[in-house]
Order: structure tokens, then C-alpha cells, then sequence
């Protein structure tokens, strides 16, 4: 409950002060620098991807155990078709409860983060890495990680959402860690799999990160604006 004592001016102050946006202003502006290194083949970024893809690629041929478990996280727990069911239960949930304008607003932005996606492979056109014995697969161009990206959307969506829905502490602490280990294991499995080059994941996780800080803090501004109106 605001306090009586706060000015209108101060409570829009204190509403607009969430660091959500300001966060997702500098990962869209690293997401950005990142594609512009990566459409201009800057050579410093070029060669630490191959050397970290590399000694990657060389420890996992080695490993047929392990990779089969990579395969498994990347292909069935964390992957992105998993993902958007996810989303689709959040939304059902949130629909039959009345939150319609929520639910389509986060079916929206997982839409968006899609297209973006898949925007910026064609825009780019970034090969993946090519190996004499692969151990494993992917289609499409390689920037951005589709897996990384769609992860951190998802991820950030639902924890978002748990915290406007005023879940207890505890679940929002296991959902937290629970995302963490998913959007950054994710992006692990795609690179030890051998699929994508270091900075395709970064760009993924960058590029998830601002558009889900856009999305929730224009959200947040549209309730916000709801409730003014309606008081």
C-alpha cells in the first residue's frame, strides 16, 4: 500500500525506478555489439570461439556417455519446443483465471522472441561448426542460439510471472535456481554437442534477456497506467 504522504510524482518515480529496464538496455546494447562483431568477422572473436569450440569438440568425442546426456537435456528437457509448452500452460492458466490481456501479452512476446530469432539467423547467415566427427547436429544458421535464446525468454517470463502472482518465497528462490541451472546448462549442451560457436549462445542469452526486460517492464507500465485510470 502506498503511503499517503507520497506525492503522485514520487510514487511514479518510485514505479519507474524497477532496474528491469535500465538491465535490459545494456544487454540490448551488448546483443547489438555482439552482432555487429559477429557480421564483421572481427578476428579476435573469431579465433576464441574456434579454440573454445575445439577443445570442446575434442574433449566430447571422447565422452560418447556424456554426450548422449546432452543430447537428452538439449533435445527433451531444454528444448525449445519445451519451452513453448511451457509458456502455453502459463497462459491457459492465466487465461482461465481472467488474465487475458497477461496471457496474450506473454504469448506475444514469446512470439516475437521467435521471430527475432530466426530474424536475425537469415540477417547473418553464420555457419555452424563443421567437424570431421561430429557428435551430434543442427539446422539452420547458427546466430543466435535458438536454445539459449528461447531458454532465457521462457525462463524470465515464468519468473516474472511468479512474482506478480505473489508466490512464497521459497518457490520463487526454486524456480530461480531452477531457471538458472536450465538457461545457462542449456547453453552449455549446445556448445559441448559441438552445434554452435561460443558467441551464438551469448548472443542468445543477450538478446532473450532484453526482449523479456522490454516485454515485462511494459507491462508492468501498462498495469500500472490500468490501475490509475481505474482509480
Amino acid at each position: 500500500m502506498h503511503s499517503p504522504l507520497l506525492s503522485p510524482a514520487h510514487r511514479t518515480r518510485t514505479r519507474t525506478s524497477s532496474p528491469v529496464p535500465r538491465a535490459g538496455a545494456v544487454c540490448g546494447a551488448l546483443a547489438l555489439g555482439l552482432v555487429a562483431l559477429v557480421s564483421g568477422r572481427w578476428s579476435p572473436l573469431v579465433r576464441l570461439d574456434r579454440d573454445l569450440a575445439e577443445a570442446l569438440h575434442r574433449r566430447a568425442v571422447t565422452e560418447p556417455g556424456l554426450v548422449h546426456v546432452n543430447r537428452l537435456l538439449t533435445d527433451w528437457l531444454w528444448d525449445p519446443w519445451t519451452m513453448r509448452a511451457l509458456i502455453a500452460v502459463a497462459a491457459v492458466v492465466l487465461w482461465r483465471r481472467g488474465d487475458r490481456v497477461l496471457a496474450a501479452w506473454v504469448v506475444a512476446t514469446t512470439l516475437v522472441s521467435s521471430l527475432l530469432q530466426q530474424g536475425v539467423k537469415a540477417a547473418i547467415g553464420r555457419e555452424r561448426p563443421r567437424w570431421p566427427d561430429p557428435v551430434d547436429s543442427a539446422h539452420y544458421a547458427a546466430f543466435p542460439s535458438g536454445h539459449a535464446m528461447t531458454a532465457m525468454v521462457t525462463c524470465g517470463l515464468l519468473l516474472w510471472l511468479l512474482r506478480r502472482s505473489g508466490a512464497r518465497p521459497w518457490i520463487r528462490r526454486t524456480a530461480l535456481a531452477a531457471a538458472a541451472v536450465s538457461v545457462l546448462g542449456v547453453g552449455l549442451t549446445r556448445l559441448y554437442l559441438g552445434v554452435h560457436w561460443p558467441s551464438d549462445v551469448l548472443g542468445g542469452w543477450l538478446l532473450g534477456a532484453a526482449l523479456t526486460a522490454l516485454a515485462t517492464a511494459g507491462y508492468d507500465r501498462y498495469a500500472s497506467r490500468q490501475r490509475t485510470e481505474e482509480g
